[in-house]
């Protein structure tokens, strides 16, 4: 092991970045039962409870299987058939990243106001979360090994049977990644189902903060919620298995043909057609009209909408720049090592990709009233709550970064007499500043569409992109909420082409065991 990586600096700075996200659990937790069992029992046997469950778990039944399907099938259609213009494709079947969710909600409700309850609430999600399957399918396609599949046929086995033998067990870690991150989003989402009138964990406490803030039965929901978390994530675990799917041996792997459509092409075609219209095409277009109606009224108010839009980059710039800079000490470890104190650590740091923004704003307006009451209504709060929820994000880049940047060349600097922050800032900084950049990118698109943490904890007179367009909709004013959607779609877009970009250069970097 090098002394580089033996820092007990970095150990402890990466530490306390896990204790700082694990301490919204250990709040939730002890708030909950500050009850007593009892009352906690007679609270949780409500059968609002019951009916809570019952529309959560029922929103995941439908919502989930049906996006894996989407995303399945339009990622087996872009990256192994012969499907036209599968470039554009690519991008447009992205394109939905770019709308956030409540957007098209917003959307979908101006033009079709009885479109509400679960039929909503699932027609949104499904296509607004498709994309979180279709990114690590594709992706998966484009590096795995053909061979199998080739000597499959060549055995006797047609097509469909060697592409279910041989191609979709090695899909399983992409296909459950992807659902489990769509069933941790449907678990944190409020402004699509709180428009659409569908009520959830994370609409309950939120009502619930309305009522009381940050008492012990919102904080007994949301250990509710954290329990779903944990058993989705254990679910995962269970349906991904431990099998080893990728290729193992020497040799160039083989490319797979693509497949003839023939006479489904345009089936094809038209299916992936009507789900771009119905994801990107028409929020994008209602979007529009609503804003065009906005400018022939002379409804925009231009100087407030800069001044919206110049909070939310603030927001974003400092949540993305303090989530890569939690990030890096983790991710440091891990490029340096992997024994069992650095991958703990990051697991936990992992922890607040499965925490919904209202359980850690919840736990941060309790610590800051009762400990810190000088934090609460303060932007350090608000931006401590992002960097929680979107450390992760980062974490993933760095990681990625890191390794491009190997221990042997900041040894090499040291010999010469450079020292540690000489080397990090000479030697390793420029190799992992693309990862860096994307990193801090990704973050920052979070954050300025972040809602549920900015509704809780934005100091008083503050208003982000996410809250004023959420004002104006809840109050049914499509036409004052269009400008605040067109900002946000305006700035999701680059993260879009970020991610449009590394899916095409995903065959020329990564192998298949490290997609596996």
């Amino acid at each position: 092991m090098r002394a580089s990586s033996r820092s007990p600096l970095v150990t402890l700075l990466a530490a306390l970045v896990a204790a700082s996200i694990v301490l919204p659990l250990i709040v939730i937790a002890v708030q909950a039962f500050s009850l007593g069992w009892d009352a906690a029992v007679e609270f949780l046997v409500r059968p609002r409870i019951g009916e809570l469950l019952q529309h959560t778990g029922l929103l995941m039944v439908v919502t989930v299987p049906a996006a894996v399907l989407i995303g399945v099938g339009a990622a087996w259609l872009v990256e192994r058939t012969d499907l036209p213009a599968a470039g554009m494709w690519r991008t447009l079947l992205l394109a939905p990243l770019a709308v956030p969710a409540f957007v098209s909600a917003y959307a979908w409700v101006s033009v079709r106001p009885q479109l509400s309850g679960f039929t909503g609430a699932a027609l949104v999600t499904t296509f607004a979360y498709f994309p979180f399957v279709f990114l690590p399918v594709a992706a998966l396609l484009r590096v795995l090994d053909g061979a199998d599949e080739n000597i499959a046929r060549s055995l006797g086995l047609n097509r469909r049977q060697a592409v279910l033998r041989t191609v979709l067990p090695r899909l399983r870690p992409a296909i459950c990644g992807g659902a489990l991150i769509v069933a941790l989003h449907l678990l944190a989402e409020y402004g699509v189902l709180e428009m659409m009138r569908y009520q959830t964990f994370t609409t309950a406490i939120l009502q619930q903060y309305a009522i009381g803030f940050s008492d012990a039965q919102g904080s007994l929901l949301a250990a509710v919620l954290l329990l779903l978390c944990v058993v989705v994530l254990t679910l995962e675990v269970v349906l991904r298995g431990r099998a080893r799917v990728a290729r193992v041996g020497g040799g160039a792997p083989e490319r797979p043909q693509r497949v003839p459509l023939g006479l489904w092409k345009i089936p094809s075609l038209l299916a992936l057609s009507a789900v771009v219209a119905v994801s990107v095409v028409v929020p994008v277009v209602l979007v529009a009209r609503w804003m065009l109606t906005a400018i022939g009224r002379n409804a925009v108010d231009v100087p407030a909408l800069l001044r919206v839009t110049g909070t939310s980059l603030g927001l974003a710039v400092a949540g993305g720049l303090l989530a890569v800079l939690a990030a890096l000490p983790g991710a440091w470890l891990l490029s340096r090592r992997r024994d069992l104190t650095a991958m703990s650590l990051e697991r936990i740091t992992f922890v607040a990709s499965a925490l919904p923004g209202v359980v850690v704003a919840l736990a941060l307006v309790t610590l800051s009233v009762r400990w810190a009451d000088w934090l609460y209504q303060s932007v350090a709060l608000l931006v401590l709550a992002y960097v929680i929820l979107f450390v992760p994000r980062a974490m993933v880049t760095l990681r990625a970064g890191l390794a491009a940047a190997p221990p042997e060349l900041s040894e090499a600097s040291r010999s010469l007499g450079v020292g540690g922050a000489g080397t990090f800032a000479r030697v390793v900084f420029p190799l992992a500043l693309p990862s860096f950049l994307t990193g801090f990118v990704l973050v920052a698109l979070a954050v300025s569409t972040e809602l549920t943490a900015t509704l809780l904890l934005a100091p008083t007179g503050t208003r982000t992109l996410a809250l004023a367009f959420w004002g104006a909709s809840d109050e049914l004013d499509y036409v004052a909420a269009a400008p605040y959607a067109v900002m946000m779609i305006a700035l999701s877009v680059p993260m879009t082409l970020l991610l449009r970009r590394q899916l095409r250069r995903t065959s020329s970097r990564v192998s298949p065991k490290e997609m596996a």
